[in-house]
């Protein structure tokens, strides 16, 4: 391949051999160091190339071996400029386009970010034009730590970033913590859980020894009956079928160490880790409007389709040029359409987009569920909201969850008696030894 490029930079020829010492005419070639490639027989004649320089040599071969050499075609960049040699413009052009290519090749222009599910684009996009980052800015300034700093300093469920630059492009890539569970009903949830949470995150990163020093507790998320308590650190301080409220002890992080005499001497203090289960009710409710809006398009008269304006744009830089427009008399109406960003290979993206907008009028009509719509509705969003309560984990025993039907709106509310994990990590309050009276008489 570098061998092709450097010829074509040289620039070649093709040339037809002729006569009765073809061969002679080769071998004269070959001992005098001129390369010839792409030798092919042609009728009664033989076709090869030849550099310019060597084609500059072939004149006392030509003139010894009584052949004749004519050229059938000519290749390389020298032929291109000679061809096109008066054309300045043109040169100039490709100069210009050449310089404006490397000048925006110093610059971001696409942020590409991939594994968000919780957040948009558009929201990560906000956020990093806050801090400085954003399209059009040198690739020399882009702080890739910072910005991975940056995004996990803000959001706090995301658990891992990456920011590399490719080309012209910044791309961040997350991941968001899936595997936390959530409370499966946002009343049970207040602000001391969410304080408890944390303290029980910030035990879990401490060191062994000062894990030892500060014990953690498991406490009771909610009020429930527990229906299952396997512990694997800590002492457990209720027994199945037990009914805790809110913020009870289930687990305790500080283990006595018992004398001969069954007196409490020490504390050895753990982590608690236990797999809790409980029985508990959720209340549920969701409801809908009866009415809707519907959309009637508005057709051109002794037509079939419907009024469309559309503009095709096109953007370079901060500056949009239009073609056409979608200015329209009606109130109401739907835009849609596309928009392409120019792109050189898979990574060296350009300031320079191209695309569509097409509006659609419409005259909104009120519309009505009847029963079998809206009872659909609202038991597949049920069905969901059960389906997200599987995926964490919670078994539902009991369903009482009903629809009921307004003059305006229909609801569903009712409750579900469920099997759930329960507990969260506490900083456990540390207990002091009772003091004997032989400990006091000791000391005295």
């Amino acid at each position: 391949m570098l061998l092709k490029i450097i010829r074509y930079m040289k620039g070649y020829i093709r040339i037809r051999i002729t006569g009765y010492s073809t061969e002679r005419f080769l071998n004269a070639c070959s001992h005098r160091g001129i390369i010839l490639w792409g030798l092919k027989p042609a009728g009664r004649a033989y076709e090869t190339n030849i550099s310019i320089g060597g084609f500059r040599k072939l004149k006392p071969i030509i003139r010894k071996t009584g052949t004749k050499v004519s050229i059938v075609e000519r290749f390389g960049l020298p032929f291109l400029l000679h061809k096109y040699r008066k054309r300045k413009l043109f040169f100039a052009g490709a100069f210009l386009a050449v310089a404006l290519v490397f000048l925006m090749s110093k610059y971001i222009w696409n942020i590409d970010i991939t594994g968000n599910l919780s957040y948009t684009d558009e929201t990560l996009l906000r956020f990093l034009k806050t801090c400085d980052v954003e399209n059009g800015m040198p690739v020399s300034e882009v702080d890739c730590g910072r910005i991975v700093k940056d995004i996990r300093k803000e959001y706090d469920d995301i658990i891992w970033v990456s920011a590399s630059i490719r080309g012209t492009r910044l791309i961040i890539q997350v991941k968001e913590n899936e595997d936390t569970i959530q409370d499966v009903d946002e009343t049970i949830l207040s602000e001391d859980d969410n304080k408890e949470q944390e303290a029980g995150e910030q035990q879990q990163t401490t060191g062994d020894q000062e894990q030892s020093e500060q014990p953690t507790d498991i406490i009771a998320d909610q009020d429930c009956v527990i229906t299952k308590l396997v512990p694997r650190k800590g002492i457990p301080m209720v027994m199945e079928g037990a009914e805790v409220k809110k913020g009870d002890i289930l687990v305790s992080g500080q283990v006595p160490v018992i004398d001969d005499a069954g007196t409490v001497i020490a504390y050895q203090y753990h982590e608690s880790d236990a797999d809790i289960q409980g029985r508990t009710v959720i209340e549920y409710q969701d409801e809908m409007d009866l009415s809707y809006e519907e959309k009637s398009y508005i057709f051109l008269e002794k037509e079939r389709e419907p009024i469309e304006k559309g503009e095709f744009f096109l953007k370079i830089g901060a500056y949009d040029f239009r073609l056409g427009s979608i200015k329209n008399q009606y109130e109401s109406w739907e835009m849609y359409g596309f928009e392409k960003q120019l792109c050189i290979g898979e990574n060296f993206y350009l300031p320079v987009s191209y695309g569509k907008r097409t509006v659609r009028p419409y005259k909104p009509e009120n519309q009505k569920y009847d029963k079998k719509e809206f009872q659909q509705k609202l038991s597949r969003k049920f069905q969901r909201y059960c389906d997200d309560l599987k995926k964490k984990g919670v078994e539902i025993i009991e369903n009482d969850v009903k629809i009921y039907t307004g003059s305006q709106k229909a609801e569903a509310k009712g409750r579900l008696t469920v099997l759930m994990p329960i507990g969260t990590q506490a900083e456990s309050q540390l207990l002091e030894i009772p003091v004997t009276e032989e400990q006091d008489e000791t000391g005295e």
